[in-house]
């Protein structure tokens, strides 16, 4: 079996994590798990989404997140080697970022969205594909220019949950498209956990085929039905390096009830059982690459111990096993 020995993982616990979560996540919450993530060695971490609130209630303390991360006394001789990322699906939440960035707590990379399927993008964004390849055109040099990095993520590569099948074809080229208008890197998102291993591995070898920075892309993966360790092992023999993944297992579509009060979110779930959907398991994929004998300069025993906690922060039992069953031992346990 052929893999990369070495790989990058981002954590998105904060941002894509919570924001499935029907209950509002105390504002110091996320803090204490930004500063365990960046204790842990995690250099890619996302933080919040600057995205009207009204309709994603999660997001309420967007500002307050950023300020007190960046102030904390916990992590400050690590900040420096660690990029925060803000989403910023549209112009007014660029805009925003962009503002906090000069008054010096704003994020370091932010990210913009298009999907492979029309009416996914649509129902996301509010725009067309046409309207907001324009509109990402415009406002990505606005961004670099204020010293924040921007990732173009392309959504629905291995099917839509609105119009079903799709073409990974198109992925590829809107890859190509988001280096050409200026993008700093790509994620490859499979959003609602539609793809199998098989096409997986057949849609990264043909990325990687087709472009001249590997390094630049990231693979992110939902395990709605269960295949997403599956499809990490595919996209590891596939060639990729950088993954992104959440403690427990959680996250999704942003939530329509929050706090007992029924909220825009996004809209109608796409998922039969909302309760039993996520993204990769972050415990689970490192504990799993340590065993394959893949660097990932983690402190996995604090991941874990984070992701305990995490268990009792969102108040319920989540996705990861490896939380549950530990580690396999490296010595002789002496039993």
């Amino acid at each position: 079996m052929q893999y990369p020995k070495k790989v990058v993982i981002g954590d998105i616990t904060v941002r894509d994590g919570f924001q499935h979560e029907e209950k509002f996540i105390p504002t110091e919450a996320k803090v204490w798990v930004l500063e365990q993530l960046i204790l842990s060695g995690f250099k890619n971490i996302e933080v919040t989404n600057f995205g009207n609130p009204n309709g994603m209630p999660q997001f309420q303390d967007a500002d307050e997140v950023f300020k007190k991360i960046r102030s904390s006394k916990l992590v400050k001789d690590k900040m420096q080697d660690v990029m925060l990322t803000a989403v910023t699906i549209r112009e007014k939440a660029i805009e925003r970022a962009i503002e906090a960035k000069k008054e010096g707590y704003g994020p370091d990379r932010i990210l913009l969205m298009v999907s492979t399927s029309e009416s996914h993008h649509k129902k996301n964004s509010g725009l067309s594909l046409k309207d907001y390849w324009k509109m990402a055109e415009e406002w990505i040099p606005k961004a670099q220019d204020a010293g924040i990095k921007v990732n173009g993520t392309v959504s629905t590569i291995w099917g839509c949950p609105i119009e079903g099948p799709t073409k990974m074809e198109d992925a590829v080229e809107f890859t190509k498209r988001w280096f050409d208008i200026g993008a700093n890197d790509v994620e490859h998102a499979d959003h609602d956990g539609s793809a199998s291993p098989d096409r997986i591995y057949k849609y990264f070898s043909m990325l990687l085929d087709n472009v001249d920075n590997p390094h630049k892309q990231i693979a992110h993966f939902h395990t709605t039905r269960g295949w997403g360790l599956a499809n990490v092992l595919a996209a590891l023999q596939a060639g990729m390096t950088n993954f992104e993944s959440t403690l427990g297992g959680i996250g999704g579509q942003p939530a329509n009830f929050v706090d007992g009060v029924p909220v825009t979110g996004t809209g109608t779930y796409y998922y039969n059982d909302p309760n039993n959907v996520g993204l990769v398991s972050t415990e689970d994929m490192v504990v799993m690459m340590d065993e394959m004998g893949i660097e990932t300069n983690l402190d996995i025993d604090n991941i874990l111990k984070t992701g305990k906690m995490v268990e009792r922060i969102v108040g319920r039992r989540l996705r990861s096993q490896s939380i549950n069953q530990g580690r396999i031992p490296k010595s002789m346990t002496g039993r």
